[in-house]
C-alpha cells in the first residue's frame, strides 16, 4: 500500500487529509494519507529519510517548505522560483520537489474568475513570504505587464523586488502596508497573501479605493472562507476569488505525483472541505 503525508508544526489544521482521503476513496486506490507533527529540530531527519518510513511522498506545509527546497535533490522550475517546496516524492532514488501553489493560485483563479489574466495589466500582491512568491511566480507565468508589491517591511519587500527583477515584469513598485492608505495604483487585480484576515489573526485594514473599476480581490486565506477583504470587495461589486480553491487545486498535481491519477476538484470536494471548516476545531 502507498502511503503519502503532509507534515508540519503544528498540523492538526491541515485539511490535505481530507482532501487526499476523499480522493483515494472515490477513486478506489489503496493508500492512505496522513499528518505527520514534527518539530523543527527534527523536520530535517524526517525529510531526508522519509522513504525508509515507507512514504512514496508527502506535502510539506508551514514553516518548513524553505526547508523542504534545501533538502530535495531535484527541483522542479517552479520550486527554483520560488526557493520553497510543498510537495516532495522520489523518483529514480533521488527526492524530487515542487510548488504547486504557483499552479494552485491561477487554477483557482480561472475557475472563479475566467479571463482575468486577458485584462489584468497591474497586479498588486500584499506580502513578501512564501505564499506571495509562489502568486507573483504564477502572475509572470501569465506575463501580468506591472506589478506592486505591498508589504509591512520594507526589507523582506525591497529583497522580494530585487529577486524577481528578472521574471519579465515591466514594472515593480513597493509600497509600504500602512492602515487605510491607499496602495494599489489602478491595479486590476489585488491578491492578499498573508496571514491577516484569518481566524485567530489582526484584520487586514487596507482601503480599496484606488482599485480600478473592473478588479478582481483575490484572498488566499481559506478560514474564514469569506473573510472581511472580500465582503468589502463584493460591497463595492468587485469580482472576487476565494482561498478554498487554491487549497483544493494545489492539492491535485500533488496526488498525481504520488499515485498516478490526476484527480478532479469537484463541488463534492468543496463542499465536504466547507463544512469542516464550518465545524469548530479544538
Amino acid at each position: 500500500m502507498k502511503r503519502a503525508f503532509v507534515v508540519g508544526f503544528p498540523i492538526s489544521h491541515s485539511r490535505s487529509p481530507l482532501i487526499h482521503n476523499f480522493w483515494l476513496k472515490k477513486y478506489g486506490i489503496a493508500a492512505e494519507y496522513v499528518s505527520k507533527a514534527v518539530e523543527a529540530d527534527r523536520i530535517k531527519t524526517f525529510l531526508a529519510g522519509f522513504e525508509a518510513e515507507g512514504f512514496c511522498g508527502g506535502n510539506v506545509t508551514l514553516p518548513y517548505k524553505e526547508i523542504a527546497f534545501e533538502q530535495c535533490q531535484q527541483v522542479t522550475e517552479s520550486g527554483r522560483k520560488t526557493k520553497a517546496v510543498n510537495t516532495i516524492w522520489m523518483e529514480g532514488g533521488k527526492r524530487f520537489g515542487d510548488n504547486t501553489d504557483i499552479e494552485g493560485f491561477l487554477a483557482n483563479l480561472d475557475a472563479e474568475v475566467p479571463g482575468w489574466s486577458q485584462d489584468c495589466q497591474r497586479a498588486a500582491v500584499i506580502g513578501a513570504g512564501g505564499a506571495a512568491r509562489a502568486v507573483i511566480a504564477g502572475l509572470a507565468k501569465r506575463r501580468t505587464p506591472e506589478l506592486t508589491i505591498v508589504n509591512r517591511s520594507r526589507e523582506r519587500m525591497s529583497q522580494l523586488a530585487d529577486e524577481i527583477a528578472d521574471w519579465g515584469f515591466r514594472t515593480i513598485q513597493q509600497r509600504p502596508l500602512e492602515v487605510r492608505h491607499r496602495h494599489f495604483d489602478q491595479a486590476n487585480l489585488l491578491i492578499n497573501t498573508t496571514s491577516l484576515g484569518m481566524v485567530g489573526k489582526p484584520p487586514l485594514e487596507v482601503s480599496l479605493d484606488d482599485l480600478a473599476d473592473d478588479a478582481v480581490v483575490n484572498d488566499i486565506v481559506y478560514a474564514p472562507m469569506e473573510t472581511e477583504l472580500l465582503r468589502e470587495a463584493k460591497r463595492r461589486r468587485f469580482r472576487v476569488a476565494g482561498g478554498l480553491g487554491m487549497l483544493l487545486h494545489q492539492a491535485a498535481p500533488a496526488f498525481e505525483r504520488w499515485f498516478g491519477l490526476r484527480p478532479e476538484v469537484t463541488s463534492e470536494l468543496r463542499d465536504l472541505v466547507e463544512q469542516d471548516l464550518q465545524r469548530p476545531r479544538s
